[in-house]
């Protein structure tokens, strides 16, 4: 008995030593990485560059009182909030987590009131950065580093042996313009992979999502934003040098979306740089999980699936949100950006909520499924809708 309470000592002990570790990274990555705009934006940035896609105020509305946009807004995240806190209850790594999720649950949904009541509160008028940062400042202040860690992970293995298959699906379609349509299809449908929509999260939780069957039942073309057409043109005639990708979320949409495209990018001779998050944010890929991805994925040759991975490089783009403000990117991604001719930008929260008008200093790709409804009728589309934007600039 005294052994097993020494072991249990022990164990308590190495918890919080890599709690403190994950604290002490966080506080380094917080006040010690160097951020800067990222290079392919127009200066001057001030002027030229807006994160939000979506306004939710105008300078005449009253900054005493909430916006109806918002008002939505602020519900859909209060909507969220069930769903964070299931996942933060049985976080095994956070001791007494229960008593934790439920004090985030109150804290952030207080918050979230509060905004309503005065949008001035909490630092100014709310926005999609902003609630999303609040949230997972909140989870980490309590102890929370990771709380879609165990569902990544299952879902990254699950992706990762249905590989092969997908590749080699997407390898016997010789019409080149026919192939990328099913490579797009294939990001489209990895994409539903997202925890950060409480409809997708419910049901992801009842029924799970199949791969294969999402990409075959996509809502019918023309998507609310169908550039696909235009982009198969120019992929069939015009060679980019360097692509610059900013990566979205764990399991199907990294490994059976944005993996087999990027590795059609390598088969025709581009370099090409993946952009993932620094810290964990819902179920996005972080930087050291698509390390441990490819990892995997490729043979002792260093190849994928029979392709050359040294044009391949990962970058830490400094990021802690499900959305991103490219003012402000690592210096290590924006050395590796400068010289790109192509930068997309993958899924709802970078690609829609954020950025979606965000012009570039070269070409560009916004690439994503709407998964709110809030966003969906911004747009004039439908729930489920797809958002293929691409933007040209004259060389």
């Amino acid at each position: 008995e005294s052994c097993s309470e020494q072991k249990l000592q022990w164990f308590l002990q190495y918890r919080l030593l890599l709690q403190l570790i994950d604290q002490y990274r966080y506080d380094l990555f917080s006040e010690e990485m160097e951020m800067v705009p990222f290079p392919l934006l127009p200066t001057p940035i001030e002027s030229s560059y807006r994160a939000c896609t979506i306004p939710y105020r105008f300078p005449s509305d009253n900054p005493k009182i909430a916006t109806l946009t918002e008002l939505s807004w602020i519900n859909v995240f209060a909507n969220s909030i069930p769903s964070f806190k299931k996942r933060a209850e049985t976080d095994t790594t956070v001791p007494d987590a229960p008593a934790r999720a439920e004090k985030f649950a109150e804290r952030y949904a207080g918050i979230l009131q509060d905004w309503k009541k005065d949008p001035e509160s909490h630092g100014g008028p709310p926005d999609g950065i902003s609630l999303g940062r609040v949230r997972e400042q909140m989870l980490r202040e309590l102890g929370f580093r990771d709380i879609f860690k165990k569902v990544k992970d299952e879902e990254n293995a699950k992706a990762i042996s249905l590989f092969p298959e997908v590749v080699s699906l997407n390898d016997a379609i010789e019409d080149e313009g026919k192939r990328l349509e099913n490579l797009v299809r294939g990001i489209f449908a990895g994409n539903v992979f997202d925890l950060g929509s409480a409809q997708l999260a419910e049901v992801f939780s009842r029924d799970g999502i199949s791969f294969l069957a999402t990409s075959q039942n996509l809502v019918p073309r023309p998507w609310v934003i169908d550039d696909l057409e235009n982009f198969q043109a120019k992929w069939i005639n015009k060679s980019w040098k360097k692509a610059v990708i900013f990566v979205d979320n764990s399991g199907a949409d990294i490994v059976l979306g944005i993996l087999p495209f990027a590795r059609e990018m390598l088969r025709r001779g581009m370099q090409v740089v993946l952009a993932a998050n620094e810290l964990p944010a819902i179920n996005d890929v972080t930087y050291t999980e698509l390390t441990e991805i490819l990892s995997q994925l490729k043979d002792e040759n260093g190849q994928l699936m029979g392709v050359d991975t040294s044009k391949l490089l990962i970058a830490n783009s400094g990021n802690d949100l499900a959305v991103i403000d490219l003012s402000r990117v690592s210096q290590e991604l924006a050395d590796l950006s400068s010289d790109a001719d192509l930068v997309i930008i993958e899924g709802m929260g970078r690609g829609i909520e954020t950025n979606l008008y965000a012009q570039f200093k070269c070409d560009s790709l916004k690439i994503g499924m709407v998964k709110h409804l809030e966003v969906a009728e911004f747009l004039g589309g439908r729930l489920y809708d797809c958002v293929f934007k691409y933007t040209e600039v004259e060389s």
